[in-house]
Formats: C-alpha cells, sequence, structure tokens
C-alpha cells in the first residue's frame, strides 16, 4: 500500500475505546460465529461478526449512539437530523430516544418499508427525499435550518467512525491473530472504523473492503488515487448506495489494501448462504462482504488463513427477498 499520506485520521483507538466505554451497557457485544461449510466453500477459517444482532440490526448502533451521547446537552436539546436509506435512520432515532431528545430523519423515497416502519417505530420524524445523494443532503439542510438540530452524519463524523471502530475493537478480542479483516463499504464508516482500529490493535492483519460494482466509488477512487464521488448508484446492497466522505476516504486510501467490487448476483448467492448455512439473517449490503471473500480475486491473494468477516447487518424486507421462495 506503500507510505501512508497522513499521520491523523478522523479517530484513532484511544476515541475507539473511549467510544466502546460510552455505549457499554447500551449497544450489544455481537457474537463472532463460525460456518465449516462456508470455510470449505472458502478455503480459509472464516469468523463472522454479527452486527445483525446489534440493537436496531445493524452496525450502525454504536457510530449513532456514540455520537448523540457525545453532545453537549445544550446543542442536545435541539435534537438530531440525519439523512439514511435506513440503517443509520433507526440507529439515530433510537439513539435519540434513548437521549430523550428528538430525532428528525431524511429518507430516499424508495428505502424498503420495513426500515421506514421502524424508524417510525423509533419515534423518529421523517422527510422523504429523491434517492439520490444531492438531494439527500439538500433535504436534511433543509429540516436543520427549520428545526436548529445537530447532523449526525451517516458516515463522515469522527464520533460515527468511533464508535463504528468498536466491531473491530471486539473482534480482535474475540478472535486474536486474524491474517485479514473484510468489511462491506458504501459510505465507509464503518470500513474506516475497522481500519483505524487494526491497524494500532494488529498491524498485520491486512484489511480488506467488499463493494457492489453498481456503487463502486471506493473501488475507482482507490484506483485513481483520488476521491471520485458516487453519482447514480445502483445496487441489491441499499445500504451501500453512499459515498465516500471527507474523514473516511484518507483512511480507506491509506489503510486499506484493496477494495474488491462484486455483482449484485454474487452478493445475492452469498446472502442466500448465509441464510441457509449459518441460519442468520443479513441483509445485501452485509452479504457483499462473503461475496467479496468468496471472489476470484480474493482466493488469489496468499498468506491469508484467518479471515475476519463483518456481517453489517441484518435489515431487509421480507416481502420481497432477492430469490423466489416456492
Amino acid at each position: 500500500m506503500g507510505r501512508p499520506l497522513v499521520t491523523t485520521y478522523a479517530a484513532d483507538l484511544a476515541s475507539i475505546r473511549a467510544a466502546a466505554k460510552r455505549i457499554a451497557g447500551k449497544a450489544h457485544r455481537t457474537p463472532a460465529l463460525t460456518c465449516a461449510t462456508l470455510d470449505g466453500m472458502a478455503g480459509r477459517s472464516l469468523f463472522f461478526k454479527c452486527e445483525s444482532f446489534q440493537k436496531v440490526g445493524a452496525f450502525k448502533f454504536r457510530g449513532a449512539l456514540n455520537a448523540v451521547l457525545s453532545l453537549p446537552e445544550a446543542r442536545a436539546a435541539n435534537g438530531v437530523i440525519t439523512h439514511s436509506s435506513g440503517n443509520h435512520a433507526q440507529a439515530v432515532a433510537l439513539a435519540a430516544r434513548m437521549r430523550g431528545i428528538p430525532a428528525y430523519i431524511v429518507m430516499p423515497e424508495n428505502s424498503p418499508a420495513v426500515k421506514r416502519r421502524a424508524v417510525e417505530g423509533y419515534g423518529g420524524k421523517i422527510t422523504l427525499c429523491k434517492p439520490d445523494v444531492a438531494d439527500r443532503e439538500a433535504t436534511a439542510d433543509r429540516v436543520r435550518e427549520d428545526t436548529g438540530a445537530t447532523l449526525v452524519h451517516p458516515h463522515d463524523d469522527p464520533d460515527v467512525i468511533a464508535g463504528q471502530g468498536t466491531v473491530a475493537l471486539e473482534l480482535h478480542e474475540q478472535v486474536p491473530r486474524l491474517d485479514a479483516v473484510v468489511a462491506p463499504v458504501g459510505g465507509g464508516g464503518l470500513l474506516s472504523g475497522v481500519a483505524l482500529a487494526t491497524r494500532e490493535l494488529s498491524p498485520s492483519t491486512r484489511v480488506f473492503a467488499g463493494e457492489p460494482t453498481g456503487a463502486d466509488d471506493a473501488a475507482r477512487s482507490k484506483a485513481a488515487g483520488r476521491f471520485l464521488p458516487q453519482t447514480a448508484p445502483d445496487t441489491i446492497a441499499d445500504g451501500l448506495l453512499t459515498s465516500l466522505g471527507e474523514h473516511t476516504w484518507p483512511v480507506i486510501r491509506d489503510l486499506v489494501e484493496e477494495v474488491i467490487t462484486v455483482d449484485d448476483d454474487a452478493t445475492v448467492q452469498a446472502m442466500r448462504l448465509i441464510w441457509e448455512r449459518m441460519k442468520l439473517v443479513v441483509e445485501p449490503s452485509a452479504a457483499v462482504a462473503l461475496a467479496a471473500v468468496l471472489s476470484g480475486r480474493f482466493r488469489t491473494l496468499r498468506g491469508i488463513e484467518r479471515v475476519g468477516v463483518v456481517l453489517s447487518g441484518g435489515n431487509l424486507d421480507l416481502g420481497h427477498l432477492p430469490w423466489k421462495t416456492g
């Protein structure tokens, strides 16, 4: 990967450990599970960090809770706002409810119904927007101006990144001596947190990302050596539609060895394998990580025997499964 271009990032092990203390007892410590069948298919030992068992069904609760709890009282009083396709929206709504403050949530109009219902169930006040990054941000800006709420960005926020880094903090405690960790990438909050924690906890562990070919801004940015924003994403992995940001791109540029892209067919196949073999309900965004591990590209990598695979969440509409149930 070469020499890192910067030495100071949005978070570090100290801020990740502080986040772990802040959210302890409020967020779940999720299990790291194994599956012999998937080990055989991958030709490696896989250890799945199951964030589908986290509150709101996704890792997003870690970062959202850390950010909400970090706000001083004066700022928190006006509430918080975010824009999200679902998992972060739910996370912010629940974190705000736990602190007793309002949550204003901007969601794309094509967000899965199950995620919208969950946000409403946690008390979030939803404003719908067009399903593109520009309109999400513009709508959030309008609501923020009207309410005075504090923005809790879905990924490009130091407190959010530190909270997501607690995934790796736990994983390295549960499964020492990992040769590699693979996480899905959308906006990069999870991947950044994992990479930042890993570089200090286990410097020899290599960090990879899985990304949909239909939303491949991270892979294109890595190849170009400069940030190329997402424009018109098209993938079944609705949680990975967003673009990298100011805080996440430098971490991914410097500390992630490679972003492996997978098409939607591979993602659906991986998702079904997890459902059938591990008996775990995961969403497509989570399955992207396994799809990357099972890809031809990952199979060519040498010196990797023990792999941590982050299953990022399990929120999807059961009425619209991506395979036939008959």
